[in-house]
């Protein structure tokens, strides 16, 4: 029934430690061996989410919020600032924040970060990271994430290039920053346009706010149990914790064993 399976990383196929059950790694595996392709949709950027997606070896990869995909490992879309708004959007950052926040750049080749405390501190197996103050950045930026929890001044951000999509990150104090296009909803429909699926064909799972289109247009969308009250709502289904492997647990139940959904 299912062609492929969509699964967002942090909040989802990831534990809360940042890492992936053997458990869950064998019902991928089983997936694949039945036929069906593996795509992974994350925040992250490509670079910053290797470690991860190397475990997984998916046929799919939609990074910095949508505004990459690869397909089988070629980039077949980008969708980037430029330069220029790149530069526009960190110095409204400076002056809206008395340069106080935090500022993460995602770019093809890198992961670019202004950070207080180097994450690889808290988690060893957080993804390549390149320190840098901004002063002498130059270059195009798929994805922009913020330290804020403001919304009023996540609109200012956003109104200081106009084409840009911006949505919370429900798990801490962020906000990302993408072209208006560049959504994990829009990045799928490409995918299922390239692949020649329909809506039908695809299941999805996640958790947090960026998710909710995809899970909306999917023929499936399952929101994990620890996922927003918001993406439940906008859900086909709910399943167990992303501790619990909750992604797994479904697809061994619904698609391995039964095949077939409950109503």
């Amino acid at each position: 029934m299912y062609k492929l399976i969509i699964l967002d990383l942090d909040g989802t196929l990831l534990h809360t430690d940042k890492s992936i059950s053997p458990y869950t790694l064998h019902i991928l595996e089983k997936c694949k061996a039945r036929g069906i392709l593996i795509g992974i949709a994350t925040a992250r950027g490509e670079t910053n989410a290797k470690n991860f997606i190397s475990r997984v070896n998916p046929d799919i990869i939609i990074s910095s919020g949508g505004a990459l995909i690869s397909c089988r490992g070629k980039f077949v879309y980008a969708a980037a600032f430029s330069p220029e708004e790149t530069k526009r959007i960190i110095d409204t950052v400076g002056i809206l924040t008395n340069g106080q926040s935090e500022i993460t750049v995602d770019t093809r080749t890198g992961h670019y970060w202004n950070y207080k405390t180097d994450p690889h501190e808290i988690y060893p197996d957080w993804g390549e990271v390149i320190y840098t103050d901004y002063k002498d950045f130059r270059g195009e930026a798929l994805k922009i994430c913020v330290e804020t929890t403001d919304r009023k001044t996540a609109e200012k951000i956003a109104e200081s290039i106009g084409d840009c999509d911006f949505a919370r990150f429900s798990d801490g104090d962020w906000y990302k920053f993408t072209k208006a296009s560049a959504t994990k909803a829009n990045a799928l429909r490409k995918v299922s346009g390239m692949l020649h699926l329909t809506p039908d064909e695809i299941i999805s799972f996640g958790d947090d706010y960026a998710d909710m289109g995809m899970l909306q247009i999917c023929g499936r969308g399952v929101a994990m149990g620890n996922a927003i009250e918001e993406v439940k709502q906008a859900a086909d289904a709910i399943t167990d914790s992303n501790d619990n492997d909750g992604a797994a647990k479904y697809l061994e139940k619904y698609i391995l064993e039964k095949n077939e959904l409950p109503i």
